[in-house]
């Protein structure tokens, strides 16, 4: 924490510090437990509908593809949305990815998805009126999130994105589950 909070110092910027502090905050109290106080779960035998649903959120209900691209690596759909993190590069545990869920990212394009995330201080100890308070407004979300779709989500990533690296044909078939139009483009 001290490291972190001597790097926000070095920028000379209050409002960089104040967003620092609040996201290794966020980060170390979600380890532990979810935004809501549950415990997350880490994906236990996964059920191939479990999956299909996940992805059904990625792509259509949360629309992440939007911003992350339908691979996840950064490449969008949509010149009118922001770019998104290039998450097949991602090296975030399963907690981090829940927090950024359901959080967001203050001061950035990525929406909360929780409904409540900044009505009771459960993301980073903030509310409405610190997210007022930064530079960039945080977008509200295509659609929040119940529990459950997150961890079905969550899922998802972990297991067909997160730290995968670079799409190939190969990765691309197992992605789809078949040989897909996407795929038939990769070597």
């Amino acid at each position: 924490m001290r490291l972190l909070r001597r790097f926000a110092m070095r920028t000379n910027n209050r409002l960089a510090t104040i967003t620092t502090i609040a996201a290794v905050s966020a980060v170390l109290s979600v380890a532990a437990t979810s935004a809501t106080g549950e415990q997350t779960r880490p994906p236990t035998s996964l059920d191939a509908s479990d999956l299909a649903d996940g992805m059904r959120l990625y792509q259509q209900k949360a629309n992440c593809a939007a911003c992350h691209g339908w691979a996840g690596d950064g490449s969008k759909l949509d010149n009118q949305m922001p770019s998104g993190a290039n998450l097949r590069e991602s090296k975030l545990p399963r907690e981090l990815v829940v927090m950024t869920i359901k959080c967001g990212r203050p001061n950035t394009q990525m929406p909360a998805f929780d409904k409540f995330a900044y009505t009771d201080g459960r993301c980073s100890g903030m509310t409405q009126a610190d997210l007022q308070k930064l530079t960039t407004r945080m977008p509200d979300p295509p659609s929040t999130l119940q529990p459950r779709e997150v961890d079905l989500l969550v899922d998802f990533l972990m297991t067909k994105v997160v730290g995968q690296g670079p799409m190939d044909r190969a990765k691309c078939v197992a992605f789809w589950g078949e040989d897909a139009d996407p795929c038939r483009d990769l070597h």
